[in-house]
């Protein structure tokens, strides 16, 4: 078992995120019932990462729909736009939050993943995805042979946390939505993966259902669009897990 197995198992979530890539092991694995993969037809043929995507891919589809400008962000860097999102008081979700949260990683990676907002333990540390849902994301990725920070952006679609954890709404989103416009052609990824349904509907400009969105190629402002399952909902759904490691393997085929 080489090192980054046995960092899943340890995590629970072994051997959904494992390359497939890699050998097969010799003892049968330890899954628990939940999580068990689908078991495959007899004569279908082995599943690798960077092989075909598993499902039919659709035409790609441009639906981006600008929304109004409420924050102006044009000509910014990095530096200022960080601080520009740090200081930002444009909706009414800078008045519970404790700081903002812009986003973690390179600066210039060719993989950008987008999730809805910031929960409390983001709010409190300034770092997206730092909780249970964070460690889950960071073994979706090493399943993939990335890490964060390294050729890795991670962005929210909100920068400040919504009340409770609500899903934020449609303003919130309109009023936020310049900061990551501007995020994305700073770091000009070559594919982008909407992890769940307000970070789909937040980059695609339109109504957005998981299941259907699944396996299809959009596009954004040139840049590929793979839509997938929130981490966190990975979490109280773990049966999902394989249809998610279906998608990054299709996202990974995507890349351009």
């Amino acid at each position: 078992m080489n090192r980054r197995d046995s960092m899943l198992r340890e995590m629970g979530i072994a051997p959904l995120w494992r390359d497939r890539t890699s050998p097969p092991p010799q003892a049968g694995p330890d899954i628990r019932a939940s999580e068990q993969a689908p078991v495959e037809p007899p004569a279908a043929a082995p599943v690798r990462a960077d092989s075909a995507p598993l499902r039919p891919v659709a035409p790609v589809v441009t639906t981006v729909a600008a929304p109004p400008a409420t924050v102006s962000v044009e000509g910014l860097g990095w530096d200022e736009l960080e601080e520009r999102i740090r200081a930002c008081q444009a909706c009414r979700l800078s008045e519970r939050r404790t700081q903002a949260v812009p986003g973690v990683g390179d600066r210039e990676a060719d993989w950008l993943f987008v999730g809805e907002g910031p929960g409390a333990e983001e709010d409190a540390r300034g770092e997206p995805f730092v909780g249970q849902a964070g460690k889950l994301l960071d073994a979706m990725l090493a399943s993939l042979g990335l890490a964060r920070g390294q050729n890795v952006y991670i962005a929210n679609a909100v920068k400040c946390r919504p009340p409770g954890n609500r899903t934020p709404e449609a303003d919130e989103i309109a009023t936020c939505h310049p900061y990551l416009d501007r995020q994305i052609e700073l770091i000009r990824p070559r594919i982008i993966v909407a992890l769940g349904r307000p970070a789909a509907q937040t980059l695609l400009g339109g109504e957005i259902k998981i299941a259907a969105a699944r396996g299809r190629l959009f596009e954004r402002k040139g840049v590929p669009v793979v839509v997938t399952y929130h981490p966190a909902y990975l979490l109280r759904n773990p049966q999902d897990k394989a249809k998610a490691w279906e998608d990054l393997c299709f996202a990974r085929a995507s890349v351009v």
